[in-house]
């Protein structure tokens, strides 16, 4: 899980995360424009994309959309500061996660490591309970064993990060769920009121969901606190 390809123009960063990242456990490859970067990321030979948007040619967002059509391998986009645009579309397109430059290699190893804690399976004495459960509420059925997700009957696609929130959402339903702790336990990290990581998130499961079940919101937005997961009136007397 710990090979890693950087594709960014900047050979100097490129240089800098390579010595940075080693001791740290990781083998990196670093590509330095999108066709090669594109080739490389689904050539199967790693674990981990660290993708920038800016680069010459194709962008990172389309460099980004070329994986998703083919790949689920875990991407962190590197953006430019204060561009909130650029990590909502990036988040919105299928990326995992982002970071502002300039940035701590210290944060970026943090980053890492928490997507891949997101998409690791459970070892049998950390919350084995928690793996062999099952919800069902309204039209969801959630399997936390092979982490999937079913509306109606039918298969629901969803992301690490995005199955995650549901599991939290569906375990408190009827009940708010904080940002803050949605941000802890998910994204890894403390609560920045400035990160719309999570909103985006939260949009995105929305719309593979359905906004309303049986006339109920089915995402609440709960301004200045966090989300709640409704209940249709069937399944609150349930």
């Amino acid at each position: 899980m710990n090979r890693l390809l950087v594709i960014d123009d900047d050979t100097e960063l490129c240089d800098l995360l390579t010595e940075y990242l080693t001791p740290e456990g990781f083998q990196v490859e670093s590509v330095h424009n999108s066709e090669k970067g594109i080739v490389r990321a689904l050539s199967g030979e790693h674990d981990f994309v660290v993708l920038d948007v800016m680069l010459p040619g194709k962008s990172g967002f389309e460099v980004l959309r070329s994986l998703r059509k083919s790949s689920e391998i875990p991407v962190l986009m590197l953006t430019a500061r204060g561009e909130d645009i650029d990590r909502i579309v990036g988040l919105e397109m299928g990326a995992d996660d982002y970071l502002p430059k300039p940035f701590n290699p210290r944060e970026l190893v943090a980053r890492i490591r928490a997507i891949q804690r997101r998409g690791a399976p459970k070892k049998p004495d950390q919350g084995q309970e928690e793996i062999q459960d099952s919800i069902s509420i309204d039209d969801i059925f959630l399997d936390a064993g092979t982490r999937s997700v079913r509306k109606s009957g039918k298969p629901v696609e969803l992301t690490a990060l995005e199955f995650d929130l549901l599991v939290m959402l569906l375990k408190s339903a009827g009940h708010v769920v904080p940002r803050k702790d949605l941000v802890h336990k998910v994204l890894g990290r403390g609560l920045d009121p400035f990160d719309r990581s999570i909103d985006v998130h939260i949009s995105s499961l929305r719309k593979k969901l359905g906004h309303k079940v049986k006339g109920v919101e089915r995402i609440k937005t709960i301004r200045g606190i966090g989300y709640i997961y409704g209940l249709s009136q069937k399944s609150a007397g349930e």
